[in-house]
């Protein structure tokens, strides 16, 4: 950028084509068109498109900026872009800086080389990406990026952006509606308001560099546990580090330029893990923000000589990284409808949404579980450090007592509100909240948003809040069908709460979700419980799940069928590189090695042998590893076989499951060989350890026991010498 900035205020949104900008920028009728296009859902005139793109060009090329680019959010889960510059010719030798409507509006892309589930073929190459003018446009490295979203030429959706879009203009339709029976006609909109919580791993670079299943696969494959990992809970929100605290400055000053509103910053559990979190806004925006923080968090990272690793579990034995969706309801007015109020019992407009989310996610609990399901995200869901695979909400002791007496058809005793005794006199006492925080619940209800907990650090945010607005307004359409048919609204308003809360009290659930018991009480209960990805991808095409998504039109059944076959592929793709990351490095790297240390070790035990000294720990250790060591092979013989026999990554959930089963089962078999064979390698160099510290410490005593028998006259000592202080140096 150009100007220089002094302050944070300043900073913030300097390098942002923000409404602010336009208004300044653009005549009055070209800004109300604008506005108009944004509130109404209504297309741009081409004449109007060119004098916003003049004026976005301009504004970009005082910034610095001498190329655009469509942005947009294809299937891989991460951003693309097509860089082009400003110039146009002008005569034999000029050029001008030019930026047309057209140009603004819409770009061409290959839709063949980007996933598609069978959408495109390789000769139907043409797809198109097209200006979403409700998200702001922004300079970064000398490109103006304009946010866009892409389909391919028969308009079908290959993005991850249109169907948030079309999920949030669905929600606001059937949330007014809801609104209009309370008599609330002052609320134009409703939004869906999204904060998401990034967690992350920072590691030094030239460690990262030494580890090929890092560099390959974004996780360690093999490792032997530490001594100390994060047991002694001092990382969690421990003293930042200097060099962590310098990074996270430059990140904050990167993430502020482009309008990203990063919030808190602190240490997470596990060693070198950390997390980033952003102030609300809506969804769309926030997608795109928490796109941006990824791509900062590698960029900022690297000129740091660290490296961000945002896989969910890059290593084993410690805490994986999550990103907590936390999602809410906003009117243009500024009121919460998720937000209880004083007396949530009497706040019937808020029950009533209270009940469409609870039913939503009882009915489409699969779809849920589906949403933030890949392979990362296996490694960590299900562990004491994420939620369970099993859907729940949680909503603490006070609005499960609520639903009860609704339940019950009881009148509801209001619960005191206690104050929270702290011990020092001079402090005021605080008031204590009647809703405990259950960090093992999928979906936890937090005081006035759901906290999704269960979506991966790597993951885009848009799918699972494409998921969370459709099966909201799809209760809240049933429900406003039925009120709008209403003759007395407060009795069925009534009897609505009392039979949708009967009907799926199941699925409320306020206890430990990391015990077993809970996964026996969700059988009972009839809760589903998908372990992994390959169990959860048939929900995409589950009738039920089809015609929801279908009948809002928010992705069709064929692009839904094309969306399962791109999630099923990406396993198959993603196992299939760790296998054979893993085998290069048991093969070229771990065998070898072994083999060398075993040579080492027999070639020990033949010189003990020979010197009559006893051998037992290097002859246990050579037998154990040598057993462990043709265990290893053995299993690397079978997996090659099986990658040898893998059928190809598109035969769907058939060969999803044969990668689950057949080569991810023998990639975990060799990742307990190896770390069963570090362990006896630390085992035996602890014992060696042990010994010489033991030898070296009978010397000494020997030494010093013969050193004063030498001051009080010569004796015979060990093994019929003589010693005397002349050997000592006396």
């Amino acid at each position: 950028m150009n100007e220089k900035v002094t302050s944070i205020p300043e900073l913030f949104g300097s390098m942002v084509f923000t409404q602010e900008q336009m208004r300044q920028r653009l005549p009055a009728h070209i800004y109300d068109a604008w506005q108009q296009c944004l509130v109404q859902g209504t297309s741009l005139d081409r004449s109007i498109a060119d004098e916003i793109a003049a004026a976005m060009k301009e504004w970009a090329i005082e910034k610095g900026a001498t190329h655009y680019t469509h942005w947009f959010q294809p299937m891989t889960g991460f951003t693309a872009e097509k860089h082009d510059s400003f110039i146009a010719p002008q005569g034999p030798t000029g050029v001008l800086m030019e930026l047309s409507g057209k140009e603004l509006s819409r770009g061409e892309a290959d839709a063949s080389s980007f996933p598609s589930g069978g959408l495109r073929a390789t000769f139907e190459a043409r797809g198109y990406t097209a200006w979403d003018p409700t998200s702001y446009a922004f300079v970064k490295d000398k490109t103006l990026y304009i946010p866009t979203i892409f389909c391919s030429y028969g308009g079908e959706t290959l993005d991850k952006k249109t169907p948030l879009l079309r999920s949030m203009k669905l929600l606001d339709t059937q949330s007014i509606r809801i609104l209009r029976l309370f008599g609330n006609t002052q609320a134009q909109h409703v939004t869906a308001q999204v904060g998401p919580e990034q967690e992350y791993f920072l590691i030094d670079k030239e460690m990262y560099r030494r580890r090929e299943d890092l560099v390959l696969c974004g996780r360690t494959l093999f490792g032997a546990k530490p001594p100390k990992g994060q047991e002694l809970d001092d990382h969690y929100y421990g003293a930042i580090k200097p060099r962590v605290a310098e990074f996270m400055h430059e990140l904050d000053q990167e993430l502020w330029k482009v309008g990203v509103p990063a919030k808190t910053e602190h240490n997470e559990v596990a060693p070198a893990q950390h997390e980033v979190a952003q102030v609300y806004s809506d969804a769309n925006s926030t997608c795109d923000h928490n796109q941006l923080t990824m791509e900062f968090l590698k960029k900022v990272a690297d000129r740091h000589g660290l490296v961000c690793l945002l896989h969910e579990k890059p290593f084993a034995g410690i805490n994986g990284s999550g990103k907590h969706d936390n999602w809410s309801l906003a009117t243009d007015t500024g009121e919460n409808l998720l937000k209880p109020g004083k007396t949530p019992s009497q706040n019937a407009q808020f029950l009533l949404f209270l009940a469409a989310f609870i039913k939503g996610v009882d009915e489409y609990q699969d779809m849920l579980r589906c949403c933030v399901s890949y392979p990362g995200n296996d490694h960590r869901l299900g562990g004491n450090e994420a939620p369970p695979a099993i859907i729940s909400v949680f909503l603490g002791d006070e609005l499960t007592a609520i639903l009860d007496s609704i339940i019950n058809g009881q009148a509801y005793v209001d619960k005191a509100k206690r104050k929270l005794e702290i011990g020092v006199d001079t402090l005021p006492e605080i008031p204590q909240d009647t809703t405990d925080r259950n960090r093992t619940s999928p979906l936890a209800f937090t005081g006035n948003k759901f906290e999704f907990r269960m979506l991966g650090s790597s993951q885009s945010i848009a799918s699972p809040n494409v998921v969370l607005n459709t099966i909201m307004a799809q209760e809240l359409e049933e429900f406003a069908d039925i009120l709008e048919q209403s003759n007395d609204f407060r009795a069925d308003l009534q009897n609505l709460l009392h039979d949708t809360f009967k009907a799926h009290q199941r699925i409320i659930f306020d206890g430990n979700g990391y015990g077993e018991d809970w996964v026996r009480e969700a059988q009972r209960r009839g809760l589903s419980n998908l372990r992994d990805t390959v169990d959860c991808m048939p929900a995409y095409i589950d009738p039920k799940n089809i015609r929801l998504f279908s009948g809002h039109n928010i992705l069709s059944e064929t692009e839904m069928r094309a969306r399962y076959e791109i999630h099923l592929e990406n396993y198959c793709k993603v196992t299939s590189i760790e296998a054979a990351t893993l085998r290069d490095m048991v093969m070229r790297g771990i065998l070898p090695a072994v083999n060398r240390y075993t040579a080492d070790l027999t070639q020990a035990i033949l010189h003990k042998r020979e010197l009559v000294v006893p051998c037992r720990v290097e002859e246990d250790l050579l037998s154990k590893l040598s057993g462990l060591t043709a265990s290893l092979y053995d299993t690397m013989t079978a997996m090659e076989q099986a990658m040898d026999q893998a059928p190809d990554a598109k035969g769907g959930i058939e060969a999803a499951r044969y990668y689950r089963e057949e080569i991810g089962r023998r990639m975990e078999e060799a990742r307990v060989a190896q770390q069963q064979r570090e362990a006896e390698k630390k085992s035996l160099k602890e014992k060696q350890k042990a010994a010489q510290a033991a030898k070296a410490a009978k010397a000494e005593k020997a030494k010093k026991a013969t050193t004063e028998n030498g001051r009080i006259g010569d004796r015979p000592y060990a093994r019929g010498r003589s010693f005397n202080a002349d050997h000592y140096g006396e």
